[in-house]
């Protein structure tokens, strides 16, 4: 027998104006459970947890926390109040029987100090310090509302495994697909009001999805041909009793009554961008470059060449220099030593995931063309506004609104309108991805894809960086910065193969000293101050059984991709389908994690050893 949900939402239904934007949601949230809240932006899943956290009074409709049991709510906007540092505020979040320990180790593991001030903090660390607060007092439910929003990578991996180790119910928002494919094993869909749920993880969501829409288009072609039918019966038909008729009569009209209440999926956005002419073929070329702020250098003797038709993304923790370095590149900030050059006949349209050209006080139409007049120039051809934003799935009364009231996932559509709109052959794109749905994900995927000039992308989303980009710059230590060929995933296994290539030449250049010296064993090298001489038994062993571990991961991998090739396989067992996608998904979850801890030990191993 299943226990009683700790969460319980019952015929929850709420309106914004005209459409419902909630009607009737049922939503149970039981012990362990690990819910991905899924939907497409404006569809109501922020309003949802709100909802659910007791922030916002439904229409109609009962929320019901068992007795007893705590809750915790991370907002996308965290509020500080009038907290004067971050201890305090994150302490805030412990209730009587919370251990005080977990605020400083949240708070050192998320990279703060307790003392900073709260009015200080970028948007980076107010992230981190809501989580802190969130997490501290090891709730029983946990509603997280996009958490790895403005997120480094090393941030979002320590948060998936903190979260995998709590055993705290959890329901998250996220538009990182492989967060929500390491963190979930259940799926709820909120979609025109209403909710679907899978019991199986985010990787399989999106196959059952688009089955669910194509059995949904199927029912509604069947309606409309019966409907049909009954019309024309009602004007050529051989005259029956006029009960009959009158019975006939009133299904035809309960069934057009039936389809006009049918709310069809929202459609897709419509991505194009501006056209310009063609760039030289050498776009971007560094030979030197270095930058240092107040004795801390961020970029050392970095040269690159950057060609017509590159798409390269920059990757690594906050504050390392990812802006300074791009900023470098494109011509924006002069470096210290070094030269930049720049190709000819560019044209520059850059994506800033601050949104600082978006002004609240604004109306939407305004921001897209700054106030000159009701049309936007695309490719050449004058566009009305209201047309232009109905690709991006504005609606028409939404083109006065102000910019201030739109959510997160509106504004970042807006920015991407203005900025495609823009024509250019060189796309600077900083976190393109925070608060877009999956949806539209995908098509901002396959317009970088298919882009015909330049790409340089900053992004912290490991699944969009290995759909999208050619190469990655990724920083090493000390302002130093590398290339590799390929994306995310690419990059790892590339350091994984040099780490291991360092590890078998030590050997062997130790045995040649040996032999030429003809001395004895040469004394050991010097540890770094304030670190273990050597890798623990814990460490040793994992580091001797992760390659064994990574292999079977991959052969696991390939065994089940093979299967699912079968074009016929989904038609005679979708069941089975369902299976390999759960299967295949879990398995890179844990293929990616166990190639960085890899990769860490190996890194550590290394130091050690000098």
């Amino acid at each position: 027998m299943a226990p009683p949900p700790l969460l319980r939402l019952d015929g929850v239904a709420l309106t914004f104006g005209g459409t419902p934007l909630l009607s009737g949601v049922e939503l149970n949230v039981l012990p362990g459970d690990r819910i991905a809240l899924v939907g497409r932006n404006g569809s109501g899943k922020s309003t949802l947890l709100k909802i659910a956290a007791g922030q916002v009074e439904p229409d109609r409709g009962e929320v019901f926390l068992k007795p007893g049991t705590t809750l915790r709510y991370l907002a996308q906007e965290p509020d500080f109040g009038d907290f004067q540092s971050v201890g305090d505020y994150v302490a805030d979040g412990l209730g009587p029987a919370d251990d005080p320990y977990r605020v400083t180790f949240l708070i050192e593991a998320l990279g703060l100090t307790e003392d900073m001030s709260p009015a200080n903090l970028s948007g980076g660390e107010a992230r981190r310090a809501a989580l802190a607060k969130t997490l501290a007092p090891e709730p029983d439910v946990i509603l997280l509302d996009e958490p790895t929003n403005h997120l480094d990578l090393p941030t979002i991996e320590w948060l998936e495994g903190e979260i995998r180790q709590m055993k705290s119910a959890l329901v998250v928002i996220s538009h990182d697909r492989r967060f929500l494919q390491t963190v979930t094993k259940a799926t709820v869909w909120l979609d025109r009001g209403g909710v679907k749920r899978i019991d199986e993880g985010f990787g399989s969501f999106e196959a059952w999805r688009d089955k669910v829409l194509e059995e949904e288009e199927r029912d509604l072609q069947k309606l409309d041909r019966k409907i049909v039918r009954e019309e024309h019966w009602l004007r050529y038909g051989v005259t029956a009793r006029r009960t009959r008729n009158m019975r006939r009569l009133g299904e035809l009209h309960a069934m057009r009554q039936q389809r006009r209440d049918t709310r069809r999926a929202v459609g897709q956005a419509v991505m194009q961008a501006g056209e310009t002419r063609e760039s030289g073929k050498l776009v971007i070329e560094a030979d030197g470059i270095s930058k240092a702020y107040d004795g801390r250098v961020l970029v050392d003797d970095f040269s690159t060449r950057i060609a017509r038709g590159d798409r390269i993304g920059l990757v690594g923790p906050n504050g390392i220099g990812k802006t300074t370095l791009l900023k470098m590149l494109i011509g924006e900030l002069q470096p210290d030593t070094g030269k930049i050059r720049l190709g000819t006949n560019l044209d520059l349209a850059f994506l800033d995931q601050k949104r600082a050209s978006l002004k609240d006080d604004v109306g939407v139409a305004e921001a897209l063309t700054d106030g000159r007049g009701d049309q936007v120039m695309v490719n050449g051809e004058p566009r009305h506004v209201a047309g232009y934003l109905k690709d991006f799935l504005f609606q028409p009364e939404q083109i006065r609104t102000p910019v201030g009231q739109l959510s997160g996932g509106e504004r970042a559509r807006l920015l991407l309108a203005k900025t495609l709109a823009t024509p250019a052959n060189l796309l600077v794109l900083d976190e393109p991805t925070n608060d877009l749905d999956m949806e539209t994900l995908d098509l901002l995927e396959e317009l970088i894809a298919g882009y015909p000039g330049t790409v340089l992308l900053v992004s912290h989303d490991r699944d969009f960086l290995d759909r999208t980009v050619t190469g990655v710059i990724s920083p090493a230590e000390n302002g130093v910065w590398l290339e590799y060929a390929g994306g995310y995933s690419d990059m790892l296994a590339q350091k994984r193969d040099a780490a291991a290539s360092q590890k078998a030449q030590k050997p062997a250049a130790s045995g040649k000293a040996k032999a030429a010296s003809g001395s004895g064993p040469a004394a050991p090298a010097a540890k770094p101050s304030g670190s273990s001489s050597k890798l623990s038994y814990k460490q040793k062993f994992a580091l001797e059984t992760l390659p064994k571990t990574i292999a079977e991961l991959e052969a696991a991998i390939a065994e089940a991709e093979a299967e699912m090739a079968d074009p016929s396989l989904f038609s005679r067992k979708p069941e089975r389908f369902q299976q390999l996608a759960k299967l295949i998904d879990e398995k890179r979850a844990a293929l990616a994690k166990a190639e960085d801890e890899w990769l860490e030990l190996e890194m550590l191993k290394a130091e050690m050893e000098g």
